[in-house]
């Protein structure tokens, strides 16, 4: 799995009021892998947290492993080196362990006060159309740029040593090849994060990723609803938590991590925090895992359908 700690805490959906207590929290219960986003906007509350506990002695920077995203505004290579400052500066850090690509999309880049202004998050509040920028019938407005040239400049981002490491997010198995298959490819992608869960297992996609030796990390692991049953509740998970003496958020966990998939759940929930990461003395039998594989819905939470007509949305195929 390279370097990635096998679980992580996401910071996604994490109220800015809440998140530094969580990341305060996770570390004391052992986590070393964070993952965070630009788009979350709440990247300055986790690096409170992190500052914190290594002021504290709890933790060395060497030992955690912080992960961010450049966001579809930014792909042009002029910006992304901005985006990633701008990043690094919000979470007080000098290096990043892994910076991803967050989408395969570019979008139309913002606004140049957006470039001079000093706090992102205030002059987006302001500014809602920064981030997605948006045409009149509400479809987001593509930029001109190409994953390629991206990579380009994520690739100059590990030169200079602003990152250690470099991925993709929600890349599908086609983009993925074409940039492994780049001319001149001077750093492969060391993971692709996509979301999967039990409902939407993503077999192919991990067994193209891990055959191409770029490990998989897997966003939003505890699902959602399919057809009003939330996964946590399916029965399936349920039995299978009972007869291990588990949570079922820790058997969808375990589960991901058998299958050699980093797993990123996001909670704002100290106890919840505290049982997420508890998923290492116990096992699941293969009957688990088919069974749990068996619960295949295909269902898709995070289909981003405002960018449906983008050149390079990456779910109009079927992996």
């Amino acid at each position: 799995m390279g370097d990635i700690p096998a679980v992580g805490l996401s910071s996604w959906k994490a109220s800015p009021g809440k998140v530094t207590e969580a990341v305060k929290v996770a570390i004391d219960a052992g986590y070393w892998h964070f993952d965070c986003a630009y788009f979350y906007h709440n990247e300055r509350e986790v690096g409170a947290g992190i500052r914190c506990k290594i002021k504290e002695g709890a933790v060395r920077r060497e030992d955690l492993f912080i992960a961010t995203k450049l966001w579809c505004t930014c792909h042009k290579k002029s910006l992304a080196k901005t985006a990633c400052r701008r990043s690094l500066k919000a979470l007080k850090l000098n290096y990043l362990d892994l910076y991803l690509i967050h989408w395969p999309m570019g979008f139309k880049p913002p606004h140049p006060e957006w470039i001079m202004s000093c706090s992102e998050l205030s002059f987006c509040l302001s500014h809602p159309g920064v981030d997605l920028p948006l045409d009149e019938s509400n479809m987001v407005i593509p930029g001109d740029t190409d994953f390629l040239d991206t990579w380009e400049a994520m690739e100059d981002l590990v030169i200079i040593g602003l990152v250690k490491n470099i991925g993709v997010s929600n890349f599908n198995h086609e983009q993925l090849e074409r940039l492994l298959n780049k001319p001149g490819l001077r750093f492969k992608p060391l993971t692709n994060q996509i979301e999967c869960h039990p409902y939407l297992p993503q077999k192919n996609l991990i067994s193209f990723c891990q055959s191409r030796d770029v490990s998989v990390t897997a966003y939003r692991p505890l699902g959602g609803l399919c057809e009003g049953v939330d996964l946590i509740d399916d029965p399936v998970i349920q039995r299978i938590a009972k007869e291990h003496g588990k949570s079922s958020a820790q058997i969808v966990i375990r589960f991901q991590i058998q299958r050699n998939v980093i797993v990123i759940p996001g909670s704002i929930t100290p106890s919840h925090i505290k049982e997420n990461i508890q998923v290492f003395d116990f096992e699941l039998t293969q009957y688990d895992m088919d069974n749990i594989l068996s619960l295949d819905r295909n269902l898709q939470l995070a289909t981003f359908p405002i960018t449906k007509n983008h050149k390079d949305y990456p779910f109009h195929i079927e992996y």
